[in-house]
């Protein structure tokens, strides 16, 4: 009896013994484990802090003097056209609410003497951003680029705004406002969808010299562009001229249908090279949508394009 007493009493003890030696290796594991997960910390956060450290240090060398930099008061410039009332002001209301630190400007070209207001939009943003100088704007014709370089000129009087994205009533965003404004930001090009095409007939031989036949340009006139591109526009008092007198009334809806103004205007003034990417155009002859695959095209003088 007393043998199997002080097997029992020997056996508790060294499950005891064994039990606080499990515990004990949990506890070392545990302390191991927070160890590392506070070392992997330190280290995820060491390069962040250089980062911050460089982008809060002016540095004065060569290499950082010569590449593209945003001031952190730089701000992109959203010049909307419109006919009268901006149908889809509160997405961009919700678009705008997520920036912070004043990142963005607002101009409006509507009809002459519309007025954004309480009772016109319902979005704060837009209140009073309609540009005094509009005019009256027929759709397919050249004053639709008159609407755009009054727009450009308004927002250039801003020294701040170094991006300048042009926006039609029916556009909406399709990321939030930090994504884009650092999308935007971080490329020195402008984004100009601009191509050639063998089979457009658009082309007026009268255009020549001021516009060569080689530097005819199709593309979207929703473009972003930097402030230097921007102002090439503002100032161009050769291609838009050369538009009004040849490019109006033979088929005028036609003409402007692919609105070769920017792309032109930037190509002539800048001889932009461009880097052949794959683009396929569908249906376009029976009115068809031009769909395409781009890799961001860069150019010579800052202009990514579409080609």
């Amino acid at each position: 009896m007393k043998r199997r007493n002080s097997l029992s009493l020997s056996s508790s003890s060294s499950s005891s013994v064994w039990g606080k030696l499990q515990w004990n290796g949990k506890k070392f594991v545990y302390l191991l484990l927070l160890l590392f997960c506070f070392t992997t910390f330190l280290l995820l956060q060491s390069p962040y802090n250089r980062l911050e450290t460089s982008q809060s240090s002016p540095s004065f060398s060569s290499s950082s003097s010569s590449s593209p930099s945003v001031h952190h008061n730089s701000k992109i410039a959203f010049m909307f056209i419109a006919r009268n009332r901006l149908p889809l002001d509160l997405v961009w209301d919700a678009f705008l609410k997520g920036d912070e630190e004043g990142k963005f400007s607002i101009y409006v070209h509507s009809r002459p003497g519309f007025v954004l207001n309480e009772a016109t939009t319902m979005s704060p943003f837009f209140y009073g951003r309609q540009i005094n100088q509009s005019i009256q704007v027929d759709w397919g014709g050249s004053s639709m680029i008159e609407a755009e370089r009054i727009l450009l000129k308004s927002a250039l009087n801003d020294p701040f705004n170094k991006r300048f994205v042009f926006v039609s009533d029916s556009c909406i965003p399709l990321y939030n406002f930090s994504y884009t404004y650092d999308y935007i930001m971080s490329s020195p090009n402008s984004f100009v969808d601009s191509f050639s095409d063998a089979k457009d007939s658009r082309y007026n031989p009268k255009m020549h010299p001021a516009v060569p036949a080689q530097n005819w340009r199709k593309g979207s006139q929703w473009v972003v562009l930097i402030r230097k591109h921007a102002e090439v526009m503002v100032n161009d008092d050769t291609v838009f001229p050369v538009f009004q007198r040849h490019c109006k009334r033979k088929s005028l809806l036609e003409f402007w249908r692919d609105h070769p103004f920017n792309s032109t205007c930037i190509e002539l003034k800048n001889q932009v090279r461009l880097k052949k990417k794959k683009i396929d155009i569908k249906n376009e002859e029976s009115g068809g949508c031009i769909s395409k695959n781009v890799d961001d095209l860069v150019g010579g003088d800052g202009v990514t394009k579409v080609s």
